[in-house]
């Protein structure tokens, strides 16, 4: 009985010792709400795509240097901040039709892993959108290599897509043409572009 015990407590040691060591090696990054946005694509009458984007961008990534797999990411995005270029198709988007911006303001990320293959990275998390949730995987490019801005602040740059069916949630609206076809498709292409600045 006492030599598991002590096992037992050799093993939670050595795992105590890993996440310290994993958390020394961890730096922590802003998105830089200036220079980044989320992108969207999306099928209009079933003959060409529309796209929009969410300008307001914010979050935060913990970056291990050693281990880019034990890196984490949260990201906000102020869904009042849509822009498709027409005003009424924004209202719209904004209204319970869609986002229903007045009770879900926000769509959210938070990485639940990393997963790092043949030079290649995906970061696996749950993705909130009009209050459901669902997990999600981003095919990543990046993070690039660390460079100095003419300020002196550590800038790196991240970009990552996914594909969502909207339905998923409960993004239901949709208008029906008198070929059958939907007004808006349900499939969603989302693309992400960020800068990260490391804190001072």
């Amino acid at each position: 009985m006492l030599k598991t015990a002590q096992r037992i407590g050799l093993v939670s040691t050595i795992v105590l010792l890993s996440s310290l060591s994993a958390l020394a090696q961890t730096a922590p990054w802003n998105i830089d709400p200036a220079h980044s946005t989320a992108q969207f694509t999306v099928r209009h009458l079933g003959i060409s795509n529309v796209t929009g984007s969410f300008t307001k961008v914010t979050g935060s990534v913990a970056l291990n240097e050693k281990d880019i797999t034990q890196s984490r990411v949260a990201a906000s995005i102020d869904v009042n901040s849509v822009d498709t270029r027409v005003e009424m198709r924004d209202k719209d988007l904004r209204s319970p039709n869609f986002f229903d911006v007045e009770k879900y303001p926000t769509i959210e990320f938070k990485s639940k892993r990393i997963v790092s293959s043949g030079g290649k990275l995906q970061v696996v998390g749950d993705l909130t959108i009009h209050g459901t949730t669902h997990e999600v995987t981003l095919d990543v490019d990046g993070p690039t290599p660390e460079i100095s801005d003419p300020w002196g602040n550590s800038r790196r740059g991240i970009s990552a897509t996914t594909t969502i069916n909207r339905k998923d949630f409960n993004l239901m609206y949709n208008k029906l043409l008198g070929t059958g076809e939907a007004a808006v498709g349900d499939i969603v292409k989302i693309q992400i572009d960020a800068e990260i600045v490391k804190k001072k």
